[in-house]
């Protein structure tokens, strides 16, 4: 059966703003939704057992242009990844964020009332629009239900250091493809910390490799790295803490981590070989 959220569309398809740049034989705008869950898994086929490309936040928008067996195909807005998300994750009541989830996660509740059941726990940067405020706690537009004011800040007051928003995470699990405290990979934990600073970069790390800051010539030891430089192996990137500790959620762990980045470039070399770049960001 069809939703009637999503524009109908089948074969050789693309969204309408791409028209004259591919050879699409047809163009659609697509239907611009919003996630409701905690957070929705973008997969590379519409099956729960497909593989997780990325991850959605609650509160970001994805445009669908097609739909399959209760999945929608589509992109997500935040940084333009494409893949198939579960339709049950999505509303078409679409609200205005006015703030992101600032603590690394929060309970959003039924009620005005820290007794209350909690309805949602919602990660880092998950984006939400407030109503009026109750007995110490703002209303989530969208969601009825509430959450701790002193847990979000206002879209256009960033955090001043990626980096300590990246500590942040340390311990939270490795999960591919995922973007949540709960868990999270690599390029995730980069492109989490950097978004809540302000700073908007693409999901994957080759990727990042490509477009993030300025390339760095390491010296032969890479005793001239410093704070907040981004140590890319093929397939995998860290953050400087300083001159020598790199903290990376990393699948050896299986959890974000803190090591000395010369015990990190010995264990990863027979996997991945020597570091390819390194990028400093220009924040």
């Amino acid at each position: 059966m069809s939703d009637p959220r999503l524009t109908p569309a089948r074969g050789d398809i693309a969204a309408s703003h791409l028209k004259g740049k591919v050879g699409a034989k047809r163009f659609v705008d697509g239907a611009r939704l919003q996630v409701a869950t905690a957070h929705a898994a973008l997969r590379a086929a519409p099956e729960d057992w497909a593989e997780q490309v990325n991850q959605a936040l609650f509160g970001e928008t994805f445009v669908a242009y097609e739909q399959s067996k209760g999945w929608a195909w589509g992109q997500l807005e935040t940084d333009g990844y494409v893949g198939w998300m579960a339709l049950a994750a999505l509303s078409d009541r679409l609200t205005t964020p006015t703030h992101r989830v600032s603590a690394l996660r929060t309970f959003v509740f039924d009620r005005p009332d820290l007794k209350s059941a909690p309805v949602l726990t919602l990660s880092m940067n998950a984006r939400v629009a407030l109503g009026e405020t109750e007995k110490g706690f703002a209303r989530v537009e969208g969601a009825g239900a509430w959450i701790h004011p002193g847990h979000v800040a206002p879209l256009d007051r960033p955090e001043p250091d990626f980096v300590a928003v990246a500590e942040r995470f340390l311990g939270a699990p490795y999960l591919w493809g995922g973007r949540d405290s709960i868990g999270l990979d690599c390029s995730g934990l980069v492109q989490m910390s950097m978004q809540a600073a302000g700073v908007q970069v693409l999901r994957d790390s080759d990727m990042q490799a490509a477009s993030i800051g300025e390339p760095v010539v390491p010296a032969p030891d890479f005793s001239n790295l410093r704070r907040g430089d981004l140590v890319f192996w093929t397939g995998h990137v860290g953050v400087m803490l300083d001159a020598t500790r790199l903290l990376h959620a990393n699948a050896w762990h299986m959890a974000t981590e803190i090591e000395p980045l010369a015990a990190a470039i010995e264990r990863i070399r027979p996997v991945a070989g020597d570091p390819v770049t390194v990028r400093r960001p220009n924040l």
